[in-house]
């Protein structure tokens, strides 16, 4: 290792809020053990936010420190989370240093603020925000040109009128046939499940229909 990635990883700190082994609870790796590193902050406030806890406090680490407890875990999965995580410029060489010790990233973000420097092996999982986000104007939509086939595209769809917007955004950039998979999640307390799914089937929406395993698991509980 040369001097000067062992200063980058003692040196170059992120605030992070919480790191915990559990199980994917959304995207296409769904039910795998998991490492997820939930980074502090975020300029978003969607009104159906179930990190909140995440918008402030946390604690400094080095990526050295933070490298070493994901390697403790043993498994070979890990979820950059927030939070907003690309809203700390650390992020990038965090995100890096893991694949470079061949670990399987993903990233969840926003899709507010630019995907460009992220690291291209690691899968971007980009939440575009609904109308019913309150958060529709934050998309930042210079990010569909950075976007490669293993990605997903997520809409957390809270109503009929939030499902027909994200419809038209799948046609207008062509996300069936860009990415990976493009998800479609009913808002927690918000929209009936089963609607969705007769929406999505009555529609054949190419869209992959996903739950929030983790909350039918054990709730709303933080760090699972």
């Amino acid at each position: 290792m040369t001097e000067t990635l062992v200063n980058d990883l003692n040196h170059t700190t992120l605030r992070i809020t919480e790191i915990f082994l559990s199980l994917q609870g959304e995207a296409n790796t769904v039910g795998y053990p998991t490492v997820f590193v939930r980074l502090t902050g975020c300029p978003l406030r969607c009104q159906y936010c179930d990190s909140a806890y995440a918008f402030s406090g946390g604690q400094i680490e080095t990526l050295s420190d933070i490298l070493e407890q994901v390697a403790e875990y043993n498994v070979s999965r890990v979820t950059v989370t927030g939070g907003e995580p690309l809203a700390q410029p650390g992020v990038f060489a965090l995100m890096t240093a893991l694949v470079d010790r061949q670990f399987a990233v993903s990233l969840e973000t926003s899709g507010a603020l630019p995907v460009d420097r992220v690291d291209p092996r690691v899968v971007k999982v980009l939440d575009i925000k609904t109308p019913d986000s309150a958060e529709v104007h934050r998309n930042l939509w210079d990010n569909m040109a950075h976007l490669q086939p293993h990605d997903q595209i997520k809409f957390v769809v809270c109503s009929r009128g939030d499902y027909d917007w994200a419809r038209i955004k799948c046609d207008q950039y062509q996300l069936f046939d860009r990415v990976a998979d493009v998800l479609f999640s009913p808002s927690h307390g918000a929209l009936d499940p089963s609607e969705l799914a007769d929406w999505i089937v009555a529609d054949r929406l190419p869209a992959r229909m996903q739950m929030q395993l983790h909350k039918l698991l054990w709730g709303d509980v933080p760090g699972r």
